[in-house]
């Protein structure tokens, strides 16, 4: 599936040294400009060709990036739409992945400054008395003092500039991870907005099916005082009417939960949509069509994919870090100033004090602690290129899975829906028939239930449906272009 680790060592560079050289041979490889550490390239994905669930039932193997940008839209439903837009603006998990965000681009600044020059400004005064014990007469004196210090090291062997490349892969990373974010973010929305619309539906059911059972209760009551039928219909017409009852609180809750969630999601207290969203709606349906491109297209699209590979990419680059400690270190420093008994002379030129030069220095032995930490660092590497087959086997599992679940569960409504005709013509038989004294009130009793189950598994079908579809268009990565904070 994914080719090698992309990976190559640059010339000798990459091996510690095993031997103290003369210091005539070091210069000439300190000014050669190597650059210490394996160079990276990004791993080859051998994806499958096209997708082995079937393509069927709308779904066109075809991509639609312009959709699929924003494909809550899709749904046709402005209160959607407007929930998604306000979560992409409040959801605190996003608020979240936006300060990672700033921290990697403000460590990536850091990174970049230690390639330059430091220089600081000192000033002091310093009041000095002399001990009448050392040989000289005591006495005291202030010495003023103001000057500039600088300090350079040179980046010869390219560990800052690997500490750099490893910054910017970090920053590039935590880019993508405020992305996948939002791609989470936009499909829990969708999700917990069908499962409130899909609750409401089963609601109205519920309360469609208990009106007809409570008049079908009443009639008997009146035919049962007449003594034309047995208490014993009237009982379990009334059981009939309680069960149905027993099912409303459940889909309530259900109602109250989906809002609350919602609310959350928007970083927003739990009550504030409950008035908002009380008033029932159709569940959202999706397009009659739509195109799943091929998984390599998919792969490129989604953040998280992106993210493991700009993380990989990052700790390679750290190895060249670690192997910069077996190489010597050169900094130039130096400080130019003014020095005197008095604040009067103290910019003379006679106060003007200097010093600069450079140093060499080399740890010679460390008992392996450069070998060893390269050696973990590269254990690291291996563990984010694991890390990073992982995620992409996962996001090809997650668009197989949606797209098996869309195409099967489009299948079962359909056979759902014939199934709840027959059953209401079976009530509307079984009525009759009773009513002409052919069949028990069993038979009816059987029939609403059958109907007021087929109805129920019908409208969670329906809701199924647009969850299976909104999953399949997060496991295609799409949701974060139209509203990527990162872009703005």
């Amino acid at each position: 599936m994914i080719r090698a680790h992309g990976l190559r060592t640059q010339g000798g560079c990459a091996r510690a040294p095993r031997r103290l050289a003369s210091l005539a041979a070091t210069s000439l490889v300190l000014f050669a400009g190597c650059v210490v550490g394996p160079d990276y390239t990004a791993p080859e994905l051998d994806a499958p060709a096209a997708w082995s669930a079937p393509i069927e039932d709308g779904v066109r193997p075809e991509g639609d990036p312009a959709r699929l940008a924003a494909w809550w839209e899709s749904l046709g439903d402005p209160q959607l739409t407007d929930l998604v837009e306000r979560a992409a603006a409040g959801n605190l998990d996003l608020s979240q992945a936006l300060s990672r965000l700033r921290r990697a681009r403000a460590l990536r600044g850091l990174a970049g400054a230690e390639r330059w020059p430091e220089v600081d400004l000192d000033t002091s005064v310093t009041r000095r008395e002399t001990s009448d014990n050392v040989g000289v007469d005591g006495r005291t004196s202030t010495l003023y003092a103001a000057g500039l210090d600088a300090s350079w090291e040179l980046d010869l062997f390219g560990g800052l500039r690997r500490s750099v490349e490893a910054a910017e892969a970090s920053l590039a990373a935590a880019r993508e991870d405020v992305r996948d974010v939002l791609v989470s973010v936009t499909a829990e929305v969708a999700l917990t907005y069908v499962d409130l619309r899909t609750a409401q539906e089963r609601l109205r059911i519920a309360r469609s099916n208990l009106e007809a059972q409570q008049q079908t209760l009443e009639l008997l009551d009146s035919i049962v005082e007449a003594g034309l039928r047995d208490e014993r219909d009237l009982e379990q017409a009334r059981a009939n009417v309680k069960s149905t009852e027993a099912t409303l609180p459940t889909l309530q809750t259900a109602v109250s939960r989906a809002a609350h969630r919602l609310a959350v999601l928007s970083g927003e207290t739990p009550d504030t949509l409950l008035c908002e969203l009380e008033t029932p709606a159709p569940i959202p349906v999706g397009p009659v069509e739509i195109a799943v491109g091929v998984p390599a297209e998919a792969l490129r699209r989604r953040p998280d994919v992106r993210a493991a590979e700009r993380r990989l990419a990052a700790e390679t680059a750290r190895i060249g870090v670690e192997q910069a400690g077996a190489y010597p270190e050169l900094s130039l420093s130096g400080s130019i100033g003014f020095e005197s008994f008095s604040t009067g002379n103290l910019f003379d030129v006679a106060s003007r004090v200097f010093h600069i030069g450079p140093t060499l220095g080399w740890d010679v032995f460390d008992a392996g602690r450069v070998r060893d930490r390269v050696a973990a660092q590269s254990a690291v590497r291996d563990e984010a290129f694991s890390a990073y087959e992982a995620v992409v086997l996962a996001a090809l599992e997650e668009v197989e899975n949606a797209l098996v679940g869309y195409v099967q569960e489009q299948l079962r409504r359909d056979a759902l829906s014939e199934a709840t005709e027959a059953a209401r013509s079976s009530l509307a038989l079984a009525t009759d028939q009773y009513g002409a004294g052919i069949v028990d009130f069993v038979v009816v009793l059987d029939a609403q239930r059958t109907l007021l189950s087929l109805e129920d598994q019908l409208a969670t079908s329906e809701g199924a449906i647009t969850s299976e579809l909104v999953r399949l268009y997060k496991a295609l990565g799409g949701g974060w272009e139209r509203l990527d904070p990162v872009a703005r």
